[in-house]
């Protein structure tokens, strides 16, 4: 049984039809990515997920479980815990505050402070700005307090939109090198991504959407050996 499982899902911007009929599965401890182009989908699954946006047909599980008629803050208390585009943190609160917000909850003290070393162990950089304001940090330090608050939740699946948005090459790289560590943990992870060569360069599956709909499903290695992939996303040829 998949963790998290996608069918048929239908969902609307008022009369705009933006996922057609979107069927996807993450296995647990998979990182699966989703790439297509601006406006292909992306972000509105991942808002579905989350129960942001309500499909208006299909059905949303995890672990087996029909997840789509819960509010979101029930679907982050069963663990579905989304790092949003554009990080979205605090700005006007410290980086210790903006942690202390993901794990608002739970209750197990002596957890949440062990997380918390977990978080300042994967991004020493937050423990050197623990004090600082949110809004004050660099774009990727911003970048790293947003997922450092997701994983304060204890996520059993992490949906991670455009992580690189915005940074710098070398910080990219960083990223998603910390990505891959986060998976290595036991997190499983579902990954909107614009950089397609670095998000199948450390995914296991993908799924490429077009205009609201899949359009290719396989392993990350054949999508990067796909010659429509190859062209269409990853500037060869």
């Amino acid at each position: 049984m998949p963790l998290l499982e996608l069918k048929n899902v239908h969902t609307y911007y008022g009369n705009i039809h933006a996922l057609k009929g979107i069927s996807l599965s993450v296995e647990e401890g998979e990182i699966v990515t989703l790439i297509g182009s601006n406006g292909a989908g992306k972000s509105t699954t991942l808002r579905t997920i989350s129960g942001l946006l309500r499909p208006r047909y299909g059905e949303i599980l995890f672990k087996g479980e029909r997840i789509d008629h819960l509010p979101p803050h029930k679907i982050v208390e069963l663990g579905v815990i989304q790092v949003p585009e554009g990080r979205r943190i605090f700005p006007r609160l410290t980086v210790r505050e903006n942690l202390e917000i993901g794990a608002f909850l739970r209750k197990d003290k002596a957890e949440i402070a062990r997380d918390m070393e977990r978080v300042f162990h994967l991004f020493p950089r937050l423990y050197e700005r623990l004090n600082q304001r949110g809004g004050t940090l660099s774009g990727g330090e911003q970048q790293m307090l947003a997922i450092g608050r997701a994983l304060m939740g204890r996520p059993r699946v992490l949906l991670l939109d455009e992580p690189s948005m915005g940074l710098a090459p070398v910080l990219v790289e960083q990223i998603f090198g910390i990505i891959s560590d986060i998976n290595a943990q036991g997190t499983t992870i579902l990954l909107v991504e614009q950089n397609a060569l670095m998000a199948l360069a450390i995914a296991h599956r993908g799924y490429v959407l077009q205009t609201g709909e899949i359009v290719l499903a396989d392993t990350a290695q054949a999508l990067r050996e796909n010659k429509l992939v190859q062209h269409a996303y990853l500037g060869v040829g």
